[in-house]
């Protein structure tokens, strides 16, 4: 699938970002402070190069701690640095200021009342450096900028949702069909999508029915793949048991990717219009994120063009409130399309997707850039759950 930009229509930088952790700079934006008194400990800390959980995971070691224990607004990826706050309870600030650790750094600490969860966050604020841009970038880049400041930034979950091999979305997709044996299929993939030689040789010897050396073939990282094709040895042709051996916490993100899929599809099908809403949209006050139905369009586009409100689109689930017209006919026939239906996101086995909206668009902040030699360096906020690479891209137009 593609993903089509909305500044189609002005040439791209090129260049590559990533290059180095300083390049790709991050920081989350809260949504309160820590009040200086109660139970639990906020430590703002920096980490590089290492995803949220393996820093997590670092310091429940240092601390004799369980992991679940350790609070945090929002995950981060391991390429970059990051600023993030966690939450530690029954613990001093003076004993976390001391902690020494692989990639992680205490830079404050403070006391407050209640543990940090997931989406206690406004948002983030990134500093990201291009390099090897074209010689066109200080004609490009401002008027990129320009309109995606007017009309916004694509959504787009993009193509980190979609695991290494490109592959998470294919398995939520067959898990919602009950096609287990697909399920098992794409899980273990395409020879063409990995690097490694013997990957690719264990894929192929799997899409030729050698299940043996398949295994034996697998790289030990590969631990799901192995598990599950033990199992398939030992019962042949049962695939919802081989696929049962998948973490839960991995079957749930597989179906979340199949949810980002759908929902990128959306936008894909109403970029051009993205900063329009119509009848029968269900409209997304970008102020604290609540929807309702848009009865009609010509009286709202005031709004939307100030960006008080954006069209949303589908996260799927079962207990999704659904647009009405037009609009719900584009998103079930995109549903359709997948071979999906709402009620098939009531997963068991606590995989139950319930659905909700999101807004198609995102208002980019504080947007500023410069230009160094083959270097452009760009600063922005957007809001929590909306990813740097949705403007970058549109940038670089490269990915």
């Amino acid at each position: 699938m593609t993903h089509p930009y909305l500044t189609a229509d002005i040439s791209g930088i090129g260049g590559t970002i990533k290059e180095s952790p300083e390049d790709f700079h991050v920081e989350e934006i809260p949504s309160y402070f820590p009040c200086g008194s109660g139970e639990h400990c906020y430590l703002t800390i920096e980490k590089r190069g290492i995803t949220t959980l393996e820093a997590i995971s670092r310091i429940a070691k240092s601390l004799k701690i369980q992991e679940r224990d350790i609070g945090y607004a929002g995950m981060k990826d391991a390429v970059g640095v990051t600023l993030q706050t966690v939450s530690i309870q029954w613990l001093t600030p003076e004993k976390t200021l001391a902690l020494e650790l692989d990639g992680v750094r205490v830079v404050a600490a403070e006391r407050h009342s209640n543990k940090l969860k997931v989406g206690h966050l406004k948002g983030n604020r990134f500093r990201i450096v291009i390099r090897g841009v074209s010689d066109v970038a200080a004609q490009q880049v401002p008027a990129i900028l320009e309109m995606l400041g007017k009309r916004g930034v694509p959504n787009y979950f993009g193509y980190q949702r979609y695991g290494a091999q490109g592959n998470s979305h294919l398995i939520g997709a067959a898990m919602l069909r009950r096609d287990w044996q697909g399920s098992v299929d794409h899980l273990i993939g395409e020879p063409k999508a990995v690097r490694d030689e013997g990957w690719s040789s264990a894929i192929e010897a799997y899409q030729q029915g050698n299940l043996d050396e398949a295994l034996r073939l697998f790289p030990r990282h590969c631990r799901s793949e192995r598990d599950v094709l033990q199992r398939l040895i030992a019962r042949p042709g049962e695939y919802e048991k081989a696929f049962s051996a998948i973490h839960p916490r991995l079957k749930k993100l597989y179906l979340s990717a199949a949810q980002s899929f759908l929902f990128d599809q959306t936008i894909a099908r109403r970029i051009d219009h993205i900063d329009e809403v119509m009848t029968g949209d269900l409209a997304c006050k970008h102020v604290n994120g609540a929807c309702f139905l848009v009865e009609d369009a010509e009286a709202e586009q005031g709004r939307a063009a100030s960006f008080e409100i954006s069209a949303s689109g589908p996260m799927f689930g079962c207990k999704m409130k659904r647009p009405e017209g037009a609009v719900w006919e584009l998103e079930q026939e995109i549903l359709e399309q997948a071979g999906a239906d709402l009620p098939l996101f009531d997963m068991p086995g606590g995989l139950r997707m319930e659905g909700e909206r999101r807004p198609l668009r995102v208002p980019p902040e504080d947007l500023s850039w410069s230009v160094s030699g083959d270097a452009v360096t760009v600063e922005f906020v957007l809001p929590k759950g909306s990813y740097a690479t949705s403007l970058i891209r549109e940038i670089t137009k490269t990915f």
